[in-house]
């Protein structure tokens, strides 16, 4: 008779080292997809596109040859240059900080590329405004409990807001995307402003 060829082996004796093997190419296509995608690009939620000045040169022309048929070519360089940011919008000059007596100055300044939503006033009266820098002043009314500016940025940005009532004045500071910046000043109980 002739010998037999050999068994397969029983089948689970062939799961044993099928689904290990399935198990161990699984993770390493995994390890060389997640080696491979490492490479992405981070970005933060203050990222900020940064504008870019471009400014272009024109050569002056080479000086003529003896032989003046032929025009010369001109020659254009373009350069790309990114402006200075401030770290911090400036204050205002100090001699514009002081109220005249009976009025109440609000102000609000620095760098709103989309824009700023402004609210100023008082307990009894608010008022809106827009743009930068931004001004206004108003009457001061001595029943009023406090006056206030609120100014909201539309987007990114970097501001500042002060409100001023007879040399008294408190500031506010707002930096980021929809931020507020809030400035108040409040009535004494025994007259005054604090």
């Amino acid at each position: 008779m002739p010998p037999q060829p050999p068994s397969a082996g029983p089948k689970w004796a062939r799961k044993r080292i099928l689904i290990p093997a399935a198990v161990l190419t699984l993770f390493v296509g995994v390890g060389i997809g997640a080696a491979g995608g490492g490479e992405t690009e981070k970005t933060s939620a203050d990222a900020k596109p940064q504008p870019t000045v471009t400014v272009t040169e024109t050569a002056a022309a080479a000086k003529p040859a003896k032989d003046e048929s032929k025009p010369t070519p001109t020659v254009t360089v373009t350069k790309t240059a990114k402006p200075k940011a401030d770290d911090k919008p400036a204050d205002p000059p100090a001699d514009e900080e002081d109220a005249p007596s009976g009025e109440v100055v609000f102000k609000v300044w620095g760098s709103a590329p989309s824009g700023v939503d402004i609210n100023y006033g008082s307990d009894s009266d608010s008022r809106s405004g827009k743009g930068l820098p931004f001004e206004k002043t108003l009457k001061l009314d001595d029943e009023a409990l406090y006056y206030n500016v609120n100014a909201q940025l539309m987007g990114g940005g970097d501001i500042n807001c002060s409100v001023t009532i007879n040399g008294e004045t408190k500031k506010g500071h707002a930096s980021g995307d929809y931020n507020i910046c809030m400035a108040q000043v409040n009535g004494g109980l025994l007259g005054g402003w604090s």
